[in-house]
């Protein structure tokens, strides 16, 4: 069976693009952004030509304390069986914290969040990873992610925690070369030495994404080209070992298709710099091909993994609560934590809550105006998710009205029919959004 090849993540807004771009060998779609029974037409036909589809989930949130939810993995195994797909990936991370672990308030975080690498927090993540697994009806492979802080006290490195987790529970890993590049300006964590501490029999495909740097910090964007630092780093990967699957994240700020085959295409070069340079040195060093994979093995062989002892989860649960709380809820920054950067990351949990709130509910912005994005703000500073982007959309123009805002009648009334259309158990107005979105024009 082949190998992934080149790939680019699917997205609705470039969803022409991609289904004519030549050298697409897969692609990859957000695992909760797609029905498995109304899959879209764009997508089927890719389907249909023998595109391979590998769903990317990123609510799962297995680095959390508790146990993975059975709704969510249900759903993920449904888009694996629809997409005819063969393997599934998530994140090293937690989206989420409290609840009754630690008998606080659940908070959501709308956001990939880093475990720290610490015997407890590996002891929950790969006890996480085989209820994972023992669920999906193909294997799964998890990516390291970017991050704007660190964790006091950690015990082991990006490389040793990744390889230990594929040595106790035989998971395939998603490299993400970007969030690598990442976590160097961020952390001060060199590439090279992640990269040599990796376990190459279990990647499943690499990551490859563009980003911006402001005021020292390095922003994960996924909207802007991708960098020549990211592409060394891809090329220094591809010297130790021949990549199944590259594939180019892009989530928004589309450029023309023209741009999209260009980064494609440096994409391409890069990974053959690496392969050139590694036939130079050794000889050709391959991985085991996605078949076997899709096969039924994964590659490496895990030990098996216990159940952790009392009080780890407990003790996990408490630190992370108190990280996602401090972010999201303006409590104190816990001891030790840069409290700088923890102010940036809390700013950008609030600005992308505002953004992703405005694309799953358009119709806020259009009846708020240029006050949008200062009045949502606010409300963020004082009120943690506590659901999904739609239940934030909800609970932001219930939250609204309760303070008698906007000052405008006229935008008052239309506000709350939204609300009232919304937050019943069937739409009030049929017309009632059409109506509002065609004063975008």
């Amino acid at each position: 069976m082949r190998r992934l090849g080149t790939g680019i993540g699917w997205r609705p807004e470039i969803a022409d693009a991609v289904e004519r771009m030549p050298g697409i060998d897969w692609v990859e779609v957000v695992a909760e952004n797609v029905c498995p029974g109304h899959l879209p037409d764009a997508l089927l036909r890719l389907r249909e030509r023998g595109v391979t589809v590998v769903p990317h989930g990123v609510s799962l949130g297995l680095g959390g304390a508790d146990r993975p939810d059975e709704g969510r993995l249900t759903a993920l195994a449904e888009r694996a069986e629809a997409l005819g797909s063969p393997l599934v990936t998530e994140h090293i991370a937690y989206v989420r914290a409290g609840g009754a672990l630690t008998a606080s308030p659940l908070l959501e975080a709308g956001h990939l969040l880093p475990v720290p690498r610490t015997r407890d927090a590996l002891d929950v993540l790969c006890e996480n990873v085989r209820i994972a697994q023992d669920a999906l009806p193909v294997p799964l492979a998890l990516e390291n992610i970017a991050a704007l802080f660190s964790w006091p006290g950690e015990e082991l490195t990006e490389g040793q925690f990744l390889s230990e987790l594929v040595e106790r529970t035989g998971v395939r890993l998603l490299i993400d070369v970007a969030n690598l590049h990442t976590n160097h300006v961020n952390r001060g964590e060199d590439p090279a030495e992640a990269l040599a501490a990796l376990p190459l029999e279990a990647i499943a495909y690499v990551h490859v994404a563009g980003g911006f740097e402001r005021d020292g910090v390095w922003h994960d964007s996924h909207a802007h080209p991708v960098p020549r630092p990211v592409l060394d780093i891809l090329t220094g990967l591809a010297a130790r070992v021949a990549p199944p699957g590259v594939l180019l994240e892009r989530d928004e700020n589309f450029p023309e298709p023209a741009e999209l085959e260009r980064e494609l295409g440096a994409i391409r070069e890069a990974v053959a710099a690496g392969r050139a340079a590694e036939r130079a040195v050794a000889g050709t060093a391959e991985v085991p091909a996605l078949g076997g994979v899709a096969a039924g093995g994964v590659g490496v062989l895990a030990r098996p993994v216990a159940e952790p002892v009392a009080g780890v989860r407990e003790r996990v649960g408490v630190a992370q609560a108190a990280v996602l709380s401090s972010l999201v809820a303006g409590t104190p920054v816990p001891e030790r934590f840069d409290r700088v950067r923890m102010g940036v990351q809390a700013r950008a949990l609030a600005a992308k809550r505002a953004g992703v709130v405005a694309k799953v509910a358009p119709e806020l912005p259009v009846i708020l105006g240029a006050g949008y994005r200062e009045a949502f703000l606010e409300y963020a500073r004082q009120r943690p998710m506590r659901g999904g982007y739609r239940l934030d959309a909800l609970d932001f123009a219930g939250h609204l009205l309760k303070l008698g805002r906007p000052g405008d009648a006229g935008a008052r009334h239309e506000l709350r029919d939204w609300w009232l259309d919304r937050a019943g158990p069937a739409p009030r107005k049929r017309g009632l959004v059409d109506r509002v979105l065609r004063r975008r024009v």
